[in-house]
C-alpha cells in the first residue's frame, strides 16, 4: 500500500489525478486538500509516503509547503505537479525539497515513473527539469528574477499579469504594506521603477500566471 497526499486547489483537476492513481498504482490510497494549510494539518496528524502537489494554491504557496513539509517531516517525499513550465519553479521546487517535478502535461508513464521512484526513496528528474537543473550559470546569462525570493518572485508574476497590490494581499493573506514592501524590493532588484517595467519583463520572459 502506498498512501499518497494529493494537494491542488481545482476539485477537477483533484479528481482526473484521483483517477489515474487509482487506475495506475497498485494499492493507492488517496488523501486530498485544497490548500496549503490543509495539507499541513493532514501532514502533521496522518501518516503519508508521498506528497504529491501543485505549485499554485490559495494563501500559502506551493513552494512554502515543501519547506515546510522538509521542516516537519523530511523523511516525506515530495513531488510537484504543476501546469508551470519547468523553466520557470523546477530549480526553486528541488531547491525547496522536491524530489521531483512534472508539469500536468506529462505522459502518463512518466508520472507512475515518479511515483514508483519515489516510493523507492529515489530522485525523478523529468527532461524537460532536468535541461533546466544542469544549466550552469557559464552556459546562459542568469536572468534577474533568478536573484529573486520565492515570495518575491510570486510577487513578481502577480504584477506582471496586472494583478493589483490589494488583490495580490487577499489572495496570499497579507497585507497591503507587506506586498507594497515586496513590490519595492522586486523593483530595486530589477531594477525598475513601475509596474509597466514589470509587466513588460514578465511578458518577456514568460512568468505571467496561467
Amino acid at each position: 500500500m502506498i498512501r499518497i497526499l494529493l494537494v491542488d486547489d481545482h476539485p477537477v483537476a483533484r479528481q482526473g489525478i484521483r483517477t489515474v492513481l487509482t487506475d495506475r498504482v497498485e494499492d493507492a490510497v488517496i488523501g486530498e486538500a485544497a490548500d496549503a494549510v490543509t495539507a499541513l494539518a493532514q501532514v502533521q496528524t496522518g501518516a503519508w509516503d508521498l506528497l504529491i502537489a501543485d505549485i499554485s494554491l490559495p494563501g500559502m504557496s506551493g513552494l512554502e509547503l515543501l519547506k515546510e513539509v522538509k521542516r516537519v517531516q523530511p523523511e516525506l517525499p515530495t513531488l510537484v505537479l504543476s501546469m508551470h513550465p519547468a523553466s520557470q519553479f523546477a530549480r526553486r521546487a528541488i531547491s525547496a525539497g522536491a524530489i521531483g517535478y512534472l508539469t500536468k502535461d506529462s505522459d502518463l508513464e512518466e508520472f507512475v515513473a515518479a511515483i514508483d521512484a519515489a516510493r523507492n526513496g529515489q530522485r525523478y528528474i523529468s527532461k524537460d527539469a532536468a535541461d533546466v537543473l544542469v544549466r550552469k550559470p557559464s552556459d546562459w546569462d542568469t536572468p534577474p528574477h533568478e536573484a529573486l525570493s520565492d515570495r518575491e518572485y510570486q510577487v513578481l508574476r502577480m504584477l506582471g499579469s496586472g494583478r493589483t497590490i490589494s488583490d495580490i494581499g487577499r489572495d496570499l493573506g497579507l497585507s497591503v504594506k507587506t506586498v507594497s514592501t515586496y513590490r519595492a524590493r522586486v523593483l530595486d532588484k530589477l531594477g525598475m521603477r513601475s509596474n509597466a517595467e514589470l509587466m513588460r519583463y514578465a511578458i518577456q520572459n514568460q512568468l505571467l500566471e496561467s
